[in-house]
């Protein structure tokens, strides 16, 4: 059993405990640690009364409201095994009238592990999942602890986005055969969308969206509802992209890192028919987690995306186009930044695993 400590949190949004204040490019905010003590926290949802829920990696799920952080029963069994466990959780858009949430997490299979999704309802006391449905299976599973992905993302026709890394095995991604390194893309039943882009094709899998991914950690949707995703390279190569429909994002035939042999990968940078990333960032910051900003609090950085550092220990603020990384907001408490999300007033909380807490980014 771990121990939880629980920073107060009031109705109002003060915190009574941790905070501090650091400099922006937006001027001055307050930072908040609003829970600590976690272990090898992955993913926040934050549930439309304000309260939260945290995934750990070790297949704990933790919800936190007036003060009190508490175990939630009836969590899927999880593969906890190198990066699998228990990964993304993802609030429903109509929580308050179905009380549903997703989960992504490294599901047992013989032989292995792959990703899967599952679907179940919150209970209104808050300790345990009824109904949980596993929705998702990604085929083939596969032995190690490598590249589960997986973020999902709800998009505002109800259907679900959800990032397939390629478990280690590079030419899987290219395999439309496969859900390996993809982007898939599923009905909340987890059945498939009619206009899914190869869903007339035999030979492709019918929920696969996009393909040629490495490992995406990162997902968000902007105010255009375009799915963006951010992706670890390998050494050098993490790229962020802008997901089209049935696109190929390369991965391997062409990537701007290396092995970590210092080998070349692939055919080079670029190929015809292949999607060029937004960004790129050459030595690997190890990005995971991906927030396109709506301005709510902060109108100068609307539209922006901020991406977490596991690596060099920061937030990163991009904008423009070109897309380019133009600030970085670091201290103690961005150590291993794995998730970042916008709450409804419009603050940014995210997820630091070297602090095992959670912080909040608000006005002062």
């Amino acid at each position: 059993m771990h121990r939880i400590f629980a920073i107060l949190i009031l109705s109002c949004w003060s915190v009574s405990g941790w905070s501090d204040v650091i400099e922006t490019s937006v001027g001055k905010i307050q930072l908040s640690q609003v829970v600590k003590g976690l272990d090898t926290p992955w993913a926040i949802g934050i549930l439309p009364d304000n309260s939260f829920i945290v995934t750990e990696r070790d297949g704990e799920l933790l919800y936190v409201a007036e003060g009190e952080a508490k175990r939630v029963k009836g969590v899927p069994k999880v593969a906890a095994n190198g990066q699998g466990g228990l990964l993304d959780v993802t609030i429903a858009r109509n929580f308050s009238q179905t009380r549903e949430l997703f989960l992504t997490f490294s599901k047992p299979q013989r032989g292995g592990a792959g990703t899967a999704v599952a679907v179940a309802r919150f209970s209104e006391s808050g300790d345990r999942l009824t109904n949980l449905r596993i929705i998702f299976e990604a085929v083939p599973g596969g032995s190690g602890g490598r590249h589960f992905g997986s973020r999902v993302v709800e998009a505002e026709d109800g259907s679900l986005f959800i990032t397939i890394g390629d478990r280690g095995d590079r030419p899987a991604a290219q395999d439309r055969s496969n859900h390996l390194g993809k982007v898939i893309r599923i009905n909340r039943d987890g059945s498939v969308p009619r206009d899914n882009p190869f869903v007339d094709n035999p030979d492709v899998r019918p929920e696969i969206w996009s393909f040629g991914h490495r490992n995406p950690q990162g997902a968000n949707l902007d105010q255009q509802g375009r799915l963006w995703v951010s992706e670890h390279g390998a050494k050098g190569g993490d790229e962020v992209n802008l997901i089209r429909p049935g696109a190929n994002y390369g991965w391997p035939v062409i990537s701007y890192g290396v092995h970590y042999s210092g080998q070349k990968i692939g055919e080079g940078t670029s190929k015809p028919g292949m999607e060029q990333p937004k960004h790129y960032w050459d030595p690997s910051i190890a990005p995971s987690g991906l927030l396109v900003y709506s301005g709510k609090l902060w109108p100068k950085w609307k539209g922006d995306l901020f991406v977490g550092s596991l690596k060099f220990d920061y937030i990163a603020r991009l904008s423009g186009n070109p897309l380019r990384e133009v600030e970085r907001i670091k201290g103690p408490e961005t150590e291993r930044v794995r998730d970042i999300v916008e709450a409804s007033d419009g603050s940014i909380w995210f997820i630091s695993v070297g602090q095992g807490a959670v912080y909040r980014m608000s006005r002062l």
